[in-house]
């Protein structure tokens, strides 16, 4: 693998709203690297046409990019990751690492190896470069009918997503890459976001009597929620939540007359359709919710032989990529490390994600070219 390249990706700070910097740095590295081979087939590298580049406007000063090896701009097979990283932005170190070392999350590595840390470099910049290598490769072979389709604003809201589902085609099968230890996602959880006021009545707080503080009326509506016993999904597990934004800004001698925040639940097939009520019954009167919205649950194509399969509790891009006829998820890296200080994946992980991403391909294209015969 190029190791220098993964490098570059992952010393440009693309968090959230910074993304499109990235795009330009890919758009302009891949076009200056294949323009010959587009023009003159003598000149293609290692046998590869380059790929059109093409950029999409999310309407948020970001975009999306499409390298087409098709050349129709709607490829039958389409591999997909996203621009964005959460914040904050960890430089890229790499280093050795020996057989029997403890890695970052406590797992001990199975053999000599290289580990590549910093912000992205799992989720999702690691799932660019195994996904690029793989193209490459299937264009080596002769293919042609993919593409890789890389999306702005995943972490903050699948803003790049629904903007390519809103102006574009779709395809017949969409694999998006996201950190899930190399299995095949068998189903994902859904989410629901909603942003909840909780009122109270101010008062001298050594008079509490004369107010009502809402920030006790949060610690019930809070304990109410805890009490819930969500049945357990057969698939998916147990429904989770947490809460964020958290705001009282009152003084500290002076009873809250509100309290704010956002709650964020992961919801299974079961209990997707329960959450809203649920949470209007635990929370006081007066309280006003805003629902945010959400992806409900999906199951996904998990059927390759010699790919194991799980199933997810994090969301992706793929409940938003709605004009794909089917969608799996696949990648490099745990999800126990992304979004923390630990992040990393192994040159060994990426190597095996490229093999796993050819054998994906080949096999849903069987699949299709036999059901044209039929």
């Amino acid at each position: 693998m190029d190791l220098d390249f993964f490098l570059e990706i992952l010393a440009i700070d693309s968090t959230s709203g910074q993304e499109r910097r990235l795009a330009e740095f890919l758009k302009e590295r891949l076009g200056r690297s294949f323009a010959a081979a587009r023009d003159d087939k003598a000149a293609a590298q290692d046998g590869c046409l380059a790929p059109e580049v093409r950029e999409f406007e999310v309407g948020d000063g970001t975009v999306n990019l499409l390298l087409d090896w098709s050349g129709t701009g709607a490829p039958s097979f389409v591999f997909c990751t996203h621009l964005d990283t959460v914040p904050p932005y960890i430089p890229p170190s790499v280093e050795p690492v020996k057989e029997g070392d403890i890695l970052p999350d406590g797992r001990t590595a199975g053999r000599d190896d290289t580990i590549i840390k910093g912000r992205g470099s799992c989720d999702a910049k690691g799932q660019r470069v195994s996904m690029f290598l793989a193209c490459q490769r299937l264009c080596q072979e002769g293919f042609t009918d993919f593409g890789l389709l890389l999306l702005a604003g995943e972490e903050t809201g699948s803003f790049g997503a629904k903007a390519y589902t809103r102006d574009n085609p779709g395809g017949e099968f969409v694999l998006v890459g996201e950190p899930t230890d190399n299995s095949l996602a068998s189903a994902s959880k859904g989410t629901k976001a909603f942003e909840v006021t909780i009122p109270g009545k101010a008062c001298h707080s050594g008079y509490p009597e004369n107010g009502t503080s809402a920030v006790d009326r949060f610690v019930d509506a809070v304990n109410r929620l805890r009490a819930i016993d969500f049945p357990d999904d057969p698939v998916l597990g147990k429904t989770t939540w947490n809460i964020g934004g958290l705001v009282s800004s009152n003084p500290q001698n002076i009873l809250s007359p509100e309290v704010r925040f956002r709650i964020y639940f992961r919801t299974t097939f079961i209990s997707d359709g329960l959450i809203q009520q649920k949470l209007l019954e635990a929370c006081p009167p007066g309280t006003v919710i805003q629902a945010f919205g959400g992806d409900t649950p999906l199951s996904y194509f998990a059927e390759v032989e010699g790919i194991p399969s799980k199933s997810v509790s994090f969301g992706s891009d793929a409940p938003r990529l709605g004009k794909f006829a089917r969608k799996a998820i696949c990648g490099p890296g745990s999800i126990l490390t992304a979004h923390t200080d630990k992040e990393y994946v192994l040159v060994s992980d990426i190597k095996k994600a490229v093999e796993q991403d050819i054998l994906i391909f080949k096999t849903i294209m069987n699949e299709l070219n036999n059901k044209k015969q039929k």
